[in-house]
């Protein structure tokens, strides 16, 4: 779930359909970044109207591109009331010969909402072949059904070369569940796992609660899968408290422990990055990935001197001798 405030994702809003394209953008305008790198150009996507998408050739300099969809899919609309394509938190990922896109449809602090998927055989916009196949929804979460919200997908491809997909925001927490092969489905038999929760107030299903956890990304080194996510609150601003934390498991389905041993499970988590009160009032929703012999980690920061607003911050990881990644100093 998304604790957004109307006024400042408005505000948010109206960002992402102003800024002109132009190649040297330096800092943009980003929530929920991930990216994807087709052999030529980086490419992130991002929440936005038709999910927001630029691209670089550096990770340095950024451009505008189209975005992802024109119009907002119509199944999402039916099924997700008040939801009207501005569309959160995608992931991407490349796997069988095709990007593979997914995306969540929701409204404000409800748990009515929806993850889908898209296909393209390529990022270019210039490209023929560039078209973006809606594939509609993977999974749904309803009030009075589901403890769980489907929103903030991450999907990530097992050494046996299995789908899975990750997800969660605020409710019961982080949640993981095996996809087809093709990831238009929830493969069967279904099995349901829990990551990562912080609170266990019984409350309604309609209520968020403070649970205060979400942004699952999954990424897999040397033998662990750590599972990074956001704790508190996103989107405030200046008042904006999100933080990013951490815990591994040998195995994808947990349990993940932080580096003090204590299992996500049970409101462990260790803290990787923070807001610096100097530069970003707060730092969430990240992405991790290995770019040209580096780990990178990409997410959004509210930055103090633009007013709160949401800048894309890159970071590189270094590795501990115990294999904890630490976010290197400039």
């Amino acid at each position: 779930m998304k604790l957004r405030l109307f006024t400042f994702y408005t505000v948010l809003l109206s960002c992402f359909m102003t800024v002109k394209a132009a190649d040297g953008i330096t800092s943009p305008f980003v929530h929920d970044p991930v990216l994807a790198y087709d052999g030529s150009r980086y490419y992130i996507y991002c929440t936005g109207q038709g999910i927001k998408v630029y691209s670089s050739a550096d990770l340095n300099k950024w451009r505008d591109e189209p975005s992802v969809f024109d119009t907002a899919p119509q199944w999402a609309m039916k099924m997700v009331p008040g939801y009207k394509g501005h569309t959160w938190a995608p992931d991407i990922i490349f796997y069988q010969g095709k990007y593979h896109l997914f995306y969540s449809c929701s409204t404000f602090g409800k748990n009515r909402s929806a993850i889908g998927h898209a296909e393209n055989v390529t990022l270019n916009p210039s490209d023929a072949r560039y078209k973006w196949e809606d594939k509609g929804c993977i999974v749904n979460s309803v009030p009075g059904r589901n403890e769980w919200n489907a929103i903030d997908p991450n999907v990530i491809i097992d050494g046996e070369g299995t789908p899975w997909m990750t997800f969660g925001s605020f409710w019961n927490g982080i949640k993981l569940v095996r996809l087809t092969a093709d990831m238009n489905a929830v493969a069967k038999p279904e099995e349901w796992y829990s990551l990562c929760k912080r609170m266990n107030n019984i409350l309604p299903d309609s209520l968020p609660g403070d649970d205060a956890v979400e942004a699952p990304f999954i990424y897999h080194r040397s033998g662990y899968y750590y599972l990074f996510v956001s704790f508190d609150y996103c989107c405030r601003g200046l008042k904006s408290n999100y933080k990013i934390a951490i815990g591994r498991s040998e195995n994808i389905k947990g349990p993940y422990l932080d580096r003090e041993g204590k299992d996500m499970l049970q409101g462990g988590g260790s803290i990787l990055l923070e807001g610096d009160h100097k530069t970003y009032s707060a730092v969430g929703h990240c992405s991790v990935y290995d770019f040209a012999g580096h780990t990178y980690l990409f997410a959004h920061g509210y930055e103090i001197h633009d007013n709160g607003m949401p800048h894309l911050v890159k970071r590189e990881l270094k590795w501990t001798a115990e294999g904890w990644p630490e976010v290197m100093q400039y």
